[in-house]
């Protein structure tokens, strides 16, 4: 597929299967992620990825920060959030680490990751994965940053949930290019 093809039909797979990327992939995406617009090369972001036993974990660690948010959560909200990670074989955990610079806004860091993030999610799909973006209560939950080992200038940016489309992707609306482009003159 051809690299405009592949940024025009890019498509969230909510749900998804194994086999997830293999080592080899995962390099191939890693490197293409790696490629994110970073102004000072800061390299603002990192990757954490969990894949097997570890997703439990991560289960586990959501359900865990459940409990911390709200200590009457029930056992049934819990296992829902024990069960989130189970979504996917692979699970790429982009995180953001912000720094002050003289020159480089924090805003600018933040959207570096993000671009890894989706550089990432383009690479998974050219290799023939599918994958989504999720973040939800748990990306922004100090329970779960503490557990993830992230430092006190990191942010999770988004859990990339990754792996092989189970079913058809979903169509996608035609978005009419008025609608959000006009140009400007003066």
């Amino acid at each position: 597929m051809d690299a405009i093809t592949l940024l025009k039909s890019r498509n969230s797979a909510s749900r998804l299967c194994a086999p997830g990327p293999d080592d080899a992939a995962l390099a191939e995406i890693f490197a293409a992620a790696s490629r994110a617009p970073d102004h000072g090369r800061l390299r603002p972001w990192r990757f954490l990825l969990v894949r097997e036993e570890s997703l439990v974990s991560l289960g586990n660690l959501f359900a865990e920060a459940a409990k911390q948010r709200d200590p009457q959560v029930s056992e049934s909200d819990c296992q829902r959030f024990r069960q989130q990670p189970l979504r996917a074989p692979c699970i790429m955990v982009v995180i953001a680490r912000i720094e002050d610079h003289p020159k480089i806004p924090l805003i600018e860091q933040r959207m570096s990751a993000a671009c890894a993030a989706y550089g990432a999610l383009l690479a998974a799909e050219a290799l023939g994965y599918a994958g989504i973006w999720r973040t939800g209560i748990n990306a922004f939950d100090a329970t779960v940053n503490n557990g993830l080992g992230l430092a006190d200038n990191e942010e999770v940016t988004g859990f990339l949930y990754v792996g092989t489309r189970d079913g058809q992707a979903k169509p996608l609306p035609v978005i009419a290019q008025s609608d959000f482009m006009k140009e400007w003159r003066k």
